[in-house]
């Protein structure tokens, strides 16, 4: 595993929801101390059922979210950045290094610019370049990158299919030279063979760029065929995390196991397997106590409705948040 490039240290995001007149304050914990490393160069997957805080969690290190505790550290060689005290002035050069992709293409872009005008945004507000004709120059050189021609660089948005928007948004968030992106299902609202496609476009610029994406996706398979890693999240907080093929081989943690049950089979005959977790995920806003998972657990006991379990090592390379991984282990 290489240096990590991005270090999380109990990471927090609490929202207020208003005074109580007896009593403290109700918090929503929408991340509660996470601790997580992106290792450099890597495409690091983030997957869990919705609510379960990983837009959060993506936008908490790119500062799009306010941090309310613990540590976000950002080292690529040239600067180390802790990104929950990032001043102003030094936050203009973050935005440099970590962008977003945005999940839909639609929203994501204006209709009332050019596609050139889109990509060049970023350069022209931090000042990148200083010319015209530098802005050109880079704007035509990231579009070849991203499979976009000179023609349609002067057309606007709505001339363009869901796929070729998206290659226009990773175009504009890559124009600026980041070494670190934040893809937020980034290909959800795409088909499938376009999905493919945009997920190979973004495993040729990694290479090419020498990038390090933390991908978040409910699919688990696109999350088998891209990532290296793999992180698995559950009300706010990290469970389990692990290399893909020793996560898909042997899920550690019983929520990842629950999920990688669900995923479709091929096979018109599979009658599946998929395993039924009863009720709902807990308000974020009031979780239980002990391990977050305990009140849907199928093999809780009385030590999860105490005790919150924490990240601990285990086979290989991977981390399990469970008291009684071992001991559920499938024979």
């Amino acid at each position: 595993m290489n240096a990590p490039l991005v270090s999380l240290d109990k990471l927090s995001v609490h929202y207020p929801l208003g005074r109580k007149l007896l009593g403290p304050s109700p918090v929503l914990k929408a991340i509660d101390e996470v601790s997580l490393d992106i290792p450099k160069g890597s495409f690091f997957g983030l997957v869990g059922e919705s609510g379960s805080g990983k837009t959060t969690l993506g936008r908490a290190i790119l500062r799009a979210a306010p941090i309310s505790g613990g540590h976000a550290t950002y080292r690529d060689g040239e600067v180390d950045y802790d990104l929950a005290t990032l001043p102003k002035d030094k936050l203009r050069d973050f935005r440099k290094r970590a962008q977003l992709i945005f999940q839909d293409p639609y929203a994501a872009l204006s209709p009332r610019m050019t596609v050139r005008d889109i990509i060049a945004e970023p350069l022209e507000v931090m000042g990148i370049t200083r010319t015209r004709q530098e802005t050109d120059k880079r704007v035509r050189e990231i579009a070849a990158k991203c499979r976009l021609n000179l023609e349609h660089l002067r057309r606007f948005p709505h001339a363009f299919s869901g796929g070729q928007r998206q290659r226009i948004s990773i175009a504009r968030a890559l124009v600026c030279g980041p070494k670190f992106i934040v893809a937020d299902e980034s290909v959800a609202a795409l088909d499938v063979s376009i999905q493919a496609d945009i997920l190979n476009l973004l495993k040729s610029l990694q290479h090419d760029l020498d990038l390090t994406f933390l991908f978040i996706s409910h699919d688990l398979s696109v999350v088998a065929h891209v990532c290296d890693y793999v992180a698995v999240m559950y009300l706010g907080s990290i469970v389990e995390v692990s290399p893909t093929r020793e996560l898909f081989r042997q899920p550690k943690h019983p929520y990842t196991r629950a999920l990688l049950s669900a995923i479709p089979s091929l096979d018109p005959d599979d009658t599946g397997k998929a395993q039924r977790l009863p009720g709902e995920m807990p308000s974020p806003a009031n979780p239980p106590s002990g391990c977050r998972f305990h009140t849907r657990c199928p093999v809780a006991q009385d030590r999860c409705r105490q005790d919150v379990p924490h990240l601990q090592d285990a086979t290989g390379d991977a981390r399990v948040s469970c008291h009684f991984w071992r001991e559920n282990l499938p024979a």
